[in-house]
């Protein structure tokens, strides 16, 4: 509860983080675990962000109507922006973060961006094609989270996306059977028909096998590659932020462990990790994180998919992008990756590209 002797919008600012914690406490455990080791100053800012996200997420997938969700979803970032949030707690606590941290808001339409290929049920042929939809979906919030521990530069927010990415791909490999359950398939089809599987045939009808397991075997690998790439981005981060994002990392990574014990079968069955595993993981990313070598000299470039979110981060807040009509913010984020994309392909030819998760 806020002081009495605080001013009423104090109150109110209390007011609203508590029901974004309250929020996060009941939907996203793993979360809110690690970010009770995060310092103060950066922990209320993120309970903000993620709870804006949740509630977000909840808004489309909860939805009849999906586009029109969207719509409304965009205008709301574009009230928060202009300072003007609608009567939401997590409005306007995410409005404070905005404009404490100069948010960029195109890590924000990112965000919106994944959930509006969510509803038009997007599919995705290969890594590289859900490499791009983890980057926004996911991605963006730990660009966005680097932003808010101050950590700007190129390496902390690449990792910081690699962190993401990797969280996404291990959701999807656990989620498997519930996502089949709502129509949906995140698996790369096209490692599907390599392993025999039709997938269109599959959804309709969806079991587990060996060929299944191998395909959430190959995608688990995809996302370890990423765990440690970004665990190099650890020690690029301030000192007192390095035990949360390390558990983060740790009890995500559990997940997929968990599941290869049971069989890779996340079809039938959903990979949890015990309250008392979560607790040993916590305490092992306190000591190891506070430890890491504050020497960053390893670096690796940023993947194809979320360069635009490592160049979007060092932007300054830009008031035009908070003009413009949500279907021109989509042709210009496009566009933004598109040229990132070319980039990368011009520097591969040249014997420069980087290595994709589904490269190693």
């Amino acid at each position: 509860m806020p002081e009495t002797n605080a001013s009423p919008s104090a109150q109110a600012g209390a007011l609203d983080l508590e029901a974004c914690r309250t929020l996060m406490r009941g939907g996203s455990k793993t979360f809110f675990a690690a970010s009770r080791l995060l310092p103060a100053r950066v922990r209320a800012p993120a309970i903000a962000l993620y709870a804006f996200c949740r509630v977000a997420d909840d808004a489309i997938d909860l939805s009849d109507d999906r586009n029109t969700a969207l719509a409304m979803l965009m205008q709301r970032l574009d009230d928060i922006y202009a300072q003007r949030p609608q009567p939401f707690e997590s409005d306007r606590a995410l409005a404070c973060v905005v404009r404490q941290f100069a948010l960029p808001k195109p890590l924000l339409l990112a965000l919106l961006e994944g959930f509006a290929w969510d509803a038009e049920g997007r599919r995705y042929e290969t890594l590289e094609d859900l490499e791009a939809y983890g980057a926004r979906v996911a991605g963006s919030v730990g660009a966005m989270m680097a932003v808010i521990m101050g950590a700007r530069d190129e390496q902390a927010v690449a990792r910081a996306c690699d962190l993401g990415v990797a969280m996404q791909l291990t959701n999807i490999a656990r989620d498997v059977g519930e996502d089949a359950r709502l129509g949906r398939i995140y698996l790369p089809r096209q490692w599907l028909r390599e392993a025999g599987i039709s997938p269109d045939d599959w959804l309709r009808q969806p079991v587990f096998d060996q060929r299944l397991a191998g395909v959430v075997a190959r995608l688990l690998q995809a996302a370890d590659v990423l765990y440690a790439r970004a665990e190099q981005g650890i020690a690029r981060l301030p000192r007192d932020c390095r035990p949360a994002i390390l558990a983060a990392r740790l009890v995500y990574a559990e997940i997929g462990r968990r599941l290869e014990q049971l069989g890779l079968d996340s079809v039938n069955q959903r990979a949890v990790v015990s309250g008392r595993r979560k607790l040993l993981l916590l305490a092992r990313a306190s000591g190891a994180a506070l430890l890491a070598p504050s020497d960053c000299t390893r670096s690796a470039p940023a993947l194809a998919a979320t360069q635009f979110l490592v160049d979007a981060s060092a932007w300054p807040h830009d008031d035009t992008q908070l003009r413009r009509s949500f279907a021109d913010r989509m042709v210009w984020l496009a566009e933004l990756y598109s040229r990132q994309t070319d980039r990368d392909y011009r520097r591969n030819s040249h014997g420069l590209g980087e290595h994709s998760a589904g490269a190693h």
